[in-house]
């Protein structure tokens, strides 16, 4: 019998968006609310954050993202200011329309580490926005499933192999919710004007997105061999801390997140994958939540594997191939990328053959692999192809729902 409980997880989602006037311009006006730990900012002072509370259902936590956004909607609102629900920016001028998030007092420290993060990287990067999904099992799971005498040391060995599993596999939410092939050309350089569509789907999750300057190795003997593992890079100054660590998949402490806090265990992985999703409200589909969840599920009953140097570089690589607009080529295992992720979408569906509910997600996102193609053929139809000088912001972008969002 099937244990009923892997079901049983919390949830939690931080969504990015960037405010705009009323001509889509990003704002040059300041953050307009109180530091807040549910509405904040992340790299940009013109950047929004929504950091959900941790719940115990998708449906509870797209309540609370509805919540939150509606909060700020209103406010924007009043400010004659509105939402950019995509994840590449609008039109800028320079890199001087993106003001470091000016943290102060108690938190100061963040707009310091943000600044070291501009000299390193430059302020454009700070632009993409997108979605992070929180999960975690629910612990009367694991406990049904612990055979050892520790169940903190089970607990976190449970989510080390969860890690490797997610970080192997990243590339499939990815490709499924890619949702970002047009952008504004001044996000190549200065003074350039128009949009167009380029060759990748996702551009921060492409090889031009955030990544770090080398791909770390990792190690996942034990969770303190991972600790040590990252710590070694900011030792040796390659990193300015964890939260620099620029990979689809993190695992994530109890309490703050420190390195240092893994002393108390871990608390949950992280997907970083997720593009806003134009078409909808709130940025994200919450069936792609729930599939994520049931790919989670589907990946902690796989088979433990060493996951080697090499083959945490070919996940990095996998990834940042998933993200192209164009797949015709692009291999996983051996197998091409589109016939690879329905392989896995099978598998799930015969896992998951006595829900129906969970049939009825995975088939939803076997429809976007069967209409990869059309989809591809009616953007260039829509925008035109790479590099064509008709394509304009005035035919990509319209105020719709309270927000900016694609037209297409």
């Amino acid at each position: 019998m099937k244990n009923e409980l892997i079901y049983k997880g919390y949830f939690g989602l931080e969504r990015e968006t960037l405010r705009v006037d009323k001509d889509g311009r990003l704002a040059q006006t300041p953050h307009p609310f109180e530091e807040n730990g549910e509405i904040t900012r992340d790299f940009c002072e013109n950047q929004i954050e929504l950091v959900t509370p941790v719940c115990n259902s998708i449906d509870s936590v797209m309540a609370e993202l509805d919540r939150l956004d509606s909060e700020v909607r209103e406010r924007l609102d009043t400010d004659g200011e509105k939402l950019w629900l995509y994840s590449n920016p609008p039109h800028f001028n320079s890199e001087a329309d993106i003001p470091v998030a000016d943290f102060r007092g108690e938190h100061s420290g963040k707009r310091i580490y943000r600044e070291q993060l501009e000299r390193r990287y430059g302020k454009r990067l700070m632009l993409f926005s997108g979605i992070h999904f929180n999960l975690s099992f629910d612990d009367e799971y694991l406990c049904s499933i612990c055979k050892d005498d520790d169940f903190g040391e089970f607990r976190n060995s449970f989510y080390l192999r969860l890690y490797k599993q997610l970080s192997r596999y990243s590339w499939l939410p990815l490709l499924l919710t890619a949702a970002s092939p047009v952008y504004d050309r001044s996000l190549n350089e200065d003074g350039a004007k128009g949009a167009e569509i380029g060759k990748y789907a996702s551009i921060r999750n492409s090889e031009r997105g955030y990544w770090n300057e080398f791909v770390p190795t990792l190690n996942f003997d034990s969770l303190q061999a991972f600790v040590d593992s990252i710590q070694f890079y900011v030792d040796k100054g390659v990193l300015f801390s964890a939260s620099e660590l620029y990979l689809p998949i993190r695992l994530k402490p109890k309490g703050v997140n420190k390195l240092e806090s893994f002393k108390s265990g871990v608390s949950h992985v992280e997907l970083r994958m997720f593009d806003l999703n134009p078409f909808e409200q709130h940025g994200i589909n919450a069936d792609d939540l729930r599939f994520a969840h049931l790919l989670a599920i589907y990946l902690s009953e796989q088979p433990d594997f060493d996951f080697t140097a090499e083959a945490q570089q070919q996940a990095v690589s996998d990834h940042k191939n998933a993200a192209l607009r164009d797949l015709e080529g692009v291999e996983i295992d051996g197998v091409p990328i589109l016939e690879r992720a329905e392989q896995i979408l099978n598998d799930m569906a015969e896992r998951f053959a006595d829900r129906s509910d969970a049939l009825k997600v995975i088939e939803y996102e076997k429809t976007k692999l069967q209409n990869r193609l059309c989809d591809r053929l009616r953007a260039e139809d829509i925008y035109g192809t790479e590099g064509d000088d008709n394509v304009r912001v005035d035919r990509l972008f319209s105020r719709r729902a309270g927000g900016y969002k694609c037209t297409a």
